[in-house]
């Protein structure tokens, strides 16, 4: 398998957290998204919407976040880590949801405005990005993972980019579950840290 990423996308490092964490091989590709690569022919021709990540598995092509963790629970068959059953299979693409909407558009968003200039406002990502954070909060506080009862695929898609929340001035300090479990996910074997960016609360020496 081969993975076109770029080390400090947090799309990128679901995919990367989750090969790590089934202790998959895999070759990685930095992708240069600050040069251009992305817009090249070559990688467009792996995905047209000129993002990362891309994994490349002998042929088969998978684009984005959410469908590389869903094809590679399905191609190695870690139904611990996304149940068959209807119910099972439900709860977790609930989260896979929220990641690409609520997470993308709160924590993340807020994290492109510190990190990489994005021109959002950034009390308006902030505010959706302390929603999304009391919502889940709320979740976590009768369970240990967000869709089952042992980790599945939902929380590593909702992990990268809440624990890099305070990159984007969004402070962790008022949500005691949701950093217990962020705690309970580094702690799983295999786990590969999203780096760390001096930015933010990062840079300010604040609450991280």
């Amino acid at each position: 398998m081969k993975l076109y990423s770029l080390t400090l996308s947090g799309h990128a490092h679901r995919a990367r957290l989750f090969l790590s964490l089934l202790g998959q091989p895999y070759d990685a590709v930095e992708v240069d998204l600050a040069g251009g690569q992305n817009r090249a022919p070559d990688f467009l021709a792996l995905n047209p919407f000129g993002q990362v990540p891309v994994l490349d598995d002998d042929g088969t092509i998978v684009p984005d976040s959410n469908a590389i963790l869903v094809y590679l629970a399905k191609k190695l068959g870690r139904t611990d880590w996304l149940p068959e059953d209807a119910d099972g299979a439900a709860r977790v693409q609930r989260w896979l949801s929220v990641a690409a909407g609520p997470i993308a558009f709160g924590p993340c968003a807020a994290r492109l405005v510190t990190l990489f200039g994005a021109r959002f406002d950034a009390e308006e990502v902030i505010a959706r990005a302390h929603r999304i954070l009391g919502l889940i909060d709320a979740e976590l506080a009768s369970r240990d993972w967000i869709a089952a009862e042992r980790p599945t695929i939902a929380d590593v898609a909702l992990y990268s980019y809440i624990a890099a929340a305070p990159e984007g001035n969004v402070d962790l300090a008022p949500y005691r579950h949701v950093r217990a479990w962020l705690a309970r996910i580094e702690a799983l074997p295999g786990f590969v840290a999203l780096p760390a960016s001096p930015v933010g609360l990062n840079a300010a020496g604040g609450p991280a």
